[in-house]
């Protein structure tokens, strides 16, 4: 798993730039950079990316199982409130356990997994910013926004996330 690290550059030539020293200055392979605009013709000579990134897949992903590990939890508690109140002890135990799990799961997800999501950028995207997505193992992620910050002082950070290769996440 990667790292996505999310940029804003006020414009398609300072993006421009950035993507083509971005390889030599960091390592970073440059199909691993995706150029987003709310105009695909501002993209001009940027790498473009999947209709998965650009349908944040991945944070729809994310939200599912967040639900998905809440339902879990609410259907174990009311098992063990039917449980107690019948008397089934093995119940009882059992739904305590899932419960313990869904919540060290969604404490580790919390904690662990870095949350940065498309909707987050729309807004700048609309005023016509160009938002470079760079997917990087993690311990690149230093140096690349080192580099960044340093060499391009008008791109606005944007936070991290994570990225899947084999599933164009």
């Amino acid at each position: 798993m990667k790292r996505r690290l999310y940029f804003l550059f006020p414009d398609p030539v300072h993006a421009r730039h950035a993507v083509d020293t971005l390889a030599d200055g960091t390592g970073v392979d440059a199909r691993h950079i995706h150029a987003l605009a709310q105009r695909a013709g501002r993209l001009a000579r940027l790498p473009r990316p999947t209709a998965q990134q650009q349908s944040d897949l991945a944070g729809r992903l994310e939200s599912w199982l967040w639900n998905g590990n809440l339902l879990l939890f609410g259907l174990a508690l009311l098992v063990f409130i039917a449980a107690l109140v019948e008397g089934a002890t093995g119940w009882a135990v059992a739904s305590l356990a899932v419960m313990a799990l869904t919540f060290l799961g969604g404490f580790l997800f919390t904690t662990y997994v870095p949350h940065v999501h498309l909707n987050e950028f729309r807004a700048a995207l609309a005023h016509g910013e160009i938002l470079l997505m760079i997917d990087v193992p993690a311990e690149k992620v230093k140096a690349v926004e080192d580099y960044i910050l340093h060499h391009y002082p008008e791109a606005v950070p944007g936070g991290a996330s994570w990225s899947v290769e084999a599933f164009g996440l």
